[in-house]
């Protein structure tokens, strides 16, 4: 029996902002449907040339009161990176909280606007550690 990976999908309390997390991880929009009847848009984004590899951003034009609430429950989204010290840097420039550092030149995570986590993964060989990195702590859950 085959198998195919669709998409993951999220729920999102401000599309704009989403969309703007998203861009800063590299993603880019490949489809936004509006649904008049229901009153919710899909926006699907992916990385450069992996349009089969996307996440769903769903946002209910009425609001969504559960949101953010702790999203752990979801597990998290993960992306390989070039150079995780440039993502995490370019996230954090761009005021991205940085919750799990990559003290290690191997794994991030952060969260999104709507608290889902995102684990990111360097390419290749893990990078030597590096400061500020390799000393910063946690902040909050990841």
């Amino acid at each position: 029996m085959d198998i195919k990976y669709l998409h993951t999908m999220i729920r999102v309390k401000d599309l704009d902002a989403a969309i703007r997390f998203f861009e800063l991880l590299g993603l880019e929009k490949i489809r936004h449907s509006d649904y008049e009847q229901g009153r919710f848009s899909l926006v699907f984004m992916a990385p450069p040339g992996q349009p089969d590899c996307p996440v769903e951003l769903t946002y209910n034009w009425d609001g969504d009161e559960g949101l953010p609430s702790d999203s752990r429950h979801f597990g998290h989204l993960a992306y390989e990176v070039e150079d995780i010290y440039a993502m995490c840097q370019h996230l954090q420039n761009n005021g991205i909280t940085i919750n799990r550092p990559p003290r290690d030149g191997w794994m991030a995570f952060v969260r999104s606007p709507d608290n889902v986590s995102v684990e990111l993964l360097q390419a290749g060989e893990r990078k030597e550690p590096l400061e500020p990195w390799a000393s910063m702590e946690n902040i909050g859950h990841w």
